[in-house]
């Protein structure tokens, strides 16, 4: 027969007496602990008159907080535990809704309210065969129960649209599947299987940011899932949403920093997102070495071919043009296009095909553009542009005159005319060679003139050529661009190229 613990003092050693001494004392200070942390039925009542009040004013929250109390304290309650059940119903939260129903029918069978609002979240999560099993109870307790019976009569009907749409489904008719997906959402939003399969439905009709969306909500009713962020971020970055795919992964390795699925990615995706947002602003601020190794960096980063290495070529499809790489660009732009075809893309490439003086190859692309995007303004204005450069090709070019880049600086523009100017500055030469220079020299001069001038070399970038005699444009018809060179021979005076 044991003996108290007391008892236990009179037996053995003095070290047994010193440590049963000290189990007894922490023993009695947990007793006396528990007996002030017990609730009594005043401080219940007390939570139930603030969750009460909490629940009038709309706040939720605050009341499930209370209710939670009451519950704690008296877990026996069904009426604690319907209001607590209905609170969480109010915030869509069906499992523990599920949850405090069952308790409450446990405790009293017959209590219809319960087994209505039980049957309502069964409805609503699309479990119909639970929910017709409640509806009957309570339509046989309380037949003139008008909100019942409108839930009823619409159960059977759901039931077959559910099993007709798994039909379709199999048949691979997703287009016809999703739109009785729709129809039953709308009497079940908080069913996972439903969602579930509209989202798989939107991906295989090529619609992901539906399908995303779809899989937002089955995770938020699957409690937030580290696998659904996972799934979410993965479909993101397939899509080359980068950045959305890094915030959701992140939510991943808040419940889980050592995620076995999401930390390696997050360590892959941060490299990835990091490198497009450097590639993307310095696209924006004309930084072109800069916009191209981040974009090189990140096909290094992504070898196989999802929507991030579209995303990389289209920026280096526009980088190498801006920096006049146009091998490389056009490049960049075919393996962008056999991605995804799109109207500015095709632009861009045209871009790069007018730097390659493919004149005509440059407007079918514009064309391409407009076929995608017939109010595509950027292209209506580059087919102009390109006729008007295949026409100023036949005359002359001022920047292949300078031998500079059409993005050349105003300093280099003067150098490279100074440079130019020196070497065939008519006094260097003499006899038919004397005429060749005079010709090159006025060429180098008019091309001077032209790319130091903003307004002119504006002009000329876009076709047109402002030192043209023959230009009907901007007041210059019949103009001599030369005229300061005729006053007797332009060649007597001396220049000084320092």
């Amino acid at each position: 027969m044991a003996l108290p613990l007391s008892d236990l003092l009179l037996l053995g050693s003095g070290e047994k007496k010193l440590a049963a001494c000290v189990l007894l004392l922490l023993l009695e200070l947990f007793m006396e602990g528990a007996d002030a942390a017990s609730p009594t039925q005043a401080d219940i009542d007390n939570h139930l008159e603030l969750g009460k009040d909490f629940l009038a004013r709309g706040q939720l929250s605050d009341a499930l907080t209370h209710y939670h109390a009451a519950v704690e304290g008296d877990p026996n309650n069904y009426l604690t535990l319907f209001k607590r059940g209905t609170v969480y119903l109010a915030l869509g939260k069906t499992r523990f809704a599920i949850q405090d129903f069952n308790r409450v029918l446990e405790l009293k069978p017959d209590f219809t309210a319960a087994r209505s609002q039980r049957g309502t979240v069964h409805m609503k999560s699309g479990d119909y065969d639970n929910a017709l099993l409640d509806f009957e109870y309570v339509l046989g307790e309380e037949p003139q129960n008008a909100l019942v019976q409108e839930h009823y009569s619409r159960l059977r009907p759901a039931k077959e649209q559910w099993q007709l749409v798994q039909h379709l489904l199999n048949n691979n008719d997703e287009q016809n599947a999703i739109g009785m997906i729709t129809q039953l959402l709308e009497i079940s939003p908080w069913s996972v299987a439903f969602r579930q399969a509209r989202s798989d439905a939107y991906l295989k009709t090529n619609d992901p940011l539906s399908a995303i969306a779809d899989l937002r909500q089955v995770n938020r009713l699957s409690q937030d899932s580290t696998e659904g962020h996972y799934n979410i971020a993965k479909l993101l970055y397939t899509i080359g949403h980068a950045t959305n795919a890094l915030k959701e992964i992140r939510e991943c390795l808040k419940f889980d920093p050592e995620h076995k699925l999401c930390f390696p990615f997050y360590k892959k995706l941060r490299k990835v997102e990091k490198q497009l947002v450097t590639a993307e602003t310095a696209r924006e601020e004309k930084q072109a070495a800069e916009c191209i190794i981040a974009g090189e960096a990140v096909l290094k980063h992504e070898p196989e071919e999802t929507m991030i290495r579209y995303e990389a070529h289209k920026l280096l499809c526009s980088c190498y043009t801006t920096d006049e790489q146009y091998v490389k660009a056009l490049s960049h732009c075919k393996q962008a296009l056999e991605i995804m075809k799109d109207a500015q893309l095709y632009c861009d490439r045209a871009e790069a095909l007018l730097g390659s003086e493919m004149y005509d190859d440059a407007i079918h692309d514009y064309q391409a553009a407009l076929e995608i995007d017939e109010n595509n303004s950027r292209a209506k204005e580059g087919i102009q542009k390109a006729k008007k450069l295949q026409k100023q090709a036949e005359r002359r070019d001022y920047y292949k005159i300078l031998g500079v880049k059409r993005n050349a600086s105003k300093q280099e523009i003067v150098k490279a005319y100074r440079k130019a100017a020196q070497k065939w500055h008519p006094d260097n030469f003499k006899d038919d060679e004397k005429k060749v220079a005079e010709k090159k020299f006025i060429d180098i001069a008019a091309a001077k003139e032209v790319l130091t001038d903003p307004e002119k070399r504006r002009q000329f970038d876009n076709g047109e050529d402002p030192l043209d005699p023959e230009s009907n444009q901007h007041g210059f018809r019949g103009a001599d661009p030369f005229a300061h060179f005729q006053h007797g021979s332009p060649f007597q005076f001396k220049f000084h190229f320092n």
